[in-house]
């Protein structure tokens, strides 16, 4: 008896312990998705509040190394490479580290992302741009640490960093003319080699229009007429067809081509289709 009830109270101890207890968080976590042209912004950072609490010169001191927000780094991720701050930034996950002062603020992307808080050792190669800004006062007071990406144009927007009365902004652009232009460009060039690739390839694989598929195929060959892996689709495209005589010509020019450019794989896909479409190697 005395046995059962010490391994049920084991039991109901153990069940204690390994039950997790839901209950919000002081600095709860927050995510901002923005497109800025035809770029995506996204900012994941923690909120804490004020809380009463005196926040810059005090919570916060002024001119030292801050997380920017709680807990986990603060981060902006670009999905194309911008302009920061005046400054080139490749695409990527930063992590944002700012020094607070009384009228301006430093802001430093750092290319590590890693870290709780504030880095135990810094790295200076790690910042990728460094950029002062001035203290902008609120009129009303944000109770709970914000970062937001605003005042939107065609190909630019601000990183805003807000809490108390304090708020701060950084420029940034976003390469939206190049990206617009080279799509106006392709739109109106039409169609490449790789668009018509695949669409060959697709055609072939579903068995569909295989008449289509070839003069798609043909196009795609003679706008790369290097692509030994087109020429290589182009005479499986013929012998689906039940030209074989024209497959044969086909396969050995991408035989050709894939010896030129060292790819074994090829040559030998090519060598066996040719041996079984009866030519003698």
């Amino acid at each position: 008896m005395k046995y059962t009830l010490l391994a049920f109270m084991s039991l109901f101890v153990t069940t204690i312990v390994a039950a997790q207890i839901d209950a919000p968080q002081p600095s709860p976590s927050a995510m901002v998705k923005q497109t800025v042209g035809l770029t995506e912004v996204t900012l994941e950072y923690s909120r804490p509040a004020m809380r009463d609490r005196d926040i810059f010169g005090n919570l916060v001191p002024f001119d030292k190394m801050w997380r920017t927000g709680a807990n986990a780094n603060s981060t902006i991720t670009f999905s194309d490479d911008v302009q920061f701050a005046g400054t080139d930034v490749k695409a990527g996950s930063y992590a944002v580290f700012t020094k607070p002062g009384k009228k301006d603020w430093k802001i430093m992307l750092y290319n590590d992302t890693s870290n709780w808080g504030t880095p135990r050792n810094w790295d200076d190669s790690k910042v990728v741009v460094t950029a002062t800004v001035p203290v902008n006062k609120l009129k009303n007071a944000q109770e709970s640490f914000t970062m937001a990406i605003n005042e939107l144009t065609m190909d630019s927007a601000h990183l805003q960093i807000m809490w108390e009365n304090t708020m701060v902004a950084i420029p940034f652009t976003v390469p939206t003319e190049t990206k617009t232009q080279a799509s106006i460009d392709k739109v109106m060039a039409g169609p490449g080699a790789n668009d018509y690739y695949q669409a060959a390839s697709f055609y072939l694989d579903a068995g569909k229009d295989l008449e289509k598929a070839h003069d798609w195929i043909t196009k795609a060959t003679e706008m790369n007429p290097k692509a030994f892996w087109m020429f290589r689709k182009k005479s499986l495209i013929e012998a689906k067809m039940g030209n074989t005589t024209a497959a044969i010509t086909t396969a050995k020019q991408s035989l050709e081509k894939a010896k030129a450019a060292g790819n074994d794989d090829y040559v030998k896909m090519n060598m066996d289709s040719l041996k079984e479409w009866g030519v003698k190697m």
